[in-house]
């Protein structure tokens, strides 16, 4: 019975290796969803707005300033998820050896019985990958591999979500919904066409097309659910960063009230996004925080200085 369980789960992970064929059709709908959005405001609402009196065209000029500003940012941040590889163990990797001791932690299988405690410093080993596991890497079937400080894999941006494009994320998409700067751009579309959702519902004249019309509706509806939908996820993963963990990490540790790498609210921070405060809010780091913060590159993490002292 324990045998038939473990090959259906097998089977299970071998099959969501599908999934990446679905790559192509994600990135797409997330397109055509822009592209929906952009005609509504742009092109149905606020630019011929350009060409009416002073109160009208300044209304129109700063929603649409705004909205390809942020516009811009979303798809950059996006794609920064898509194409940035979120780490992978390099070949042959081993971990330090601790100087003072001269030896390194124990080795961990990956997969054993019972329930293993995250907190701590054994070294763990994949026997899909067949190699060694930096701290907080985990194997992703969908990928086939293992990722540095893994925290989900997303179909939606044919990628894994992990050490080094996690703030990319962050400021991107999550799933089919979005965080930081999508949060920001659908709050803003449906507040800019929210006076053209209503007038559907009243008795006066609507102007435009019926297609423009029905283009206009269908992207405040997709953008009111965005902006609902989404502010759930980003008060989840504000919740993440503050602790300096993911979502594996999240679930694995549950029930384990300390937490290793848990270094305060503005360090957690600054293990994600940096401590340059002029690429906070951009997909991209300095070269001086690559430098010397090892944490961004997914291989080394700094932990609470009196952590060994605790009893767990």
């Amino acid at each position: 019975m324990h045998r038939s369980g473990a090959t259906m789960a097998w089977n299970v992970f071998k099959f969501c290796t599908a999934l990446r064929g679905l790559g192509s059709i994600m990135i797409l709908l997330v397109l055509g969803v822009v592209g929906v959005t952009y005609y509504a405001v742009v092109l149905t609402v606020y630019g011929p707005g350009l060409n009416g009196g002073l109160l009208d065209r300044v209304i129109a000029t700063g929603v649409l300033i705004l909205f390809h500003y942020l516009l811009a940012m979303l798809l950059w941040s996006y794609f920064a998820v898509v194409f940035t590889d979120p780490g992978s163990v390099p070949p042959n990797w081993r971990p330090a050896i601790d100087e003072e001791r001269g030896e390194t932690d124990p080795l961990m299988p990956e997969f054993s019985h019972g329930q293993s405690d995250p907190s701590n410093q054994q070294i763990r080993y994949c026997r899909k990958c067949n190699q060694l596991k930096p701290p907080r890497c985990h194997h992703c079937s969908v990928c086939g591999r293992c990722v540095l400080k893994m925290d989900h894999h997303c179909v939606w941006v044919v990628n894994c979500v992990g050490a080094r494009n996690y703030k990319y994320f962050l400021l991107s998409w999550y799933g089919q919904f979005s965080l930081f700067y999508t949060f920001w751009e659908t709050t803003l579309v449906t507040l800019s066409l929210l006076p053209e959702f209503i007038s559907f519902f009243s008795d006066g004249e609507i102007m435009g097309s019926p297609g423009s019309l029905a283009t206009t509706f269908l992207a405040f509806v997709l953008n009111l659910a965005f902006a609902l939908s989404v502010l759930g996820f980003l008060i989840m993963h504000i919740n993440l960063v503050s602790g300096n963990t993911t979502t594996i990490e999240a679930y694995e540790k549950k029930t384990t009230p300390k937490w290793r790498y848990d270094l305060g609210r503005r360090k957690n921070f600054e293990q994600v996004f940096g401590s340059d405060k002029r690429y906070w809010l951009i997909p991209a780091y300095s070269e001086e925080d690559l430098r010397r913060m090892p944490a961004l590159h997914g291989l080394e993490y700094p932990s609470k200085p009196d952590f060994e002292s605790q009893e767990f």
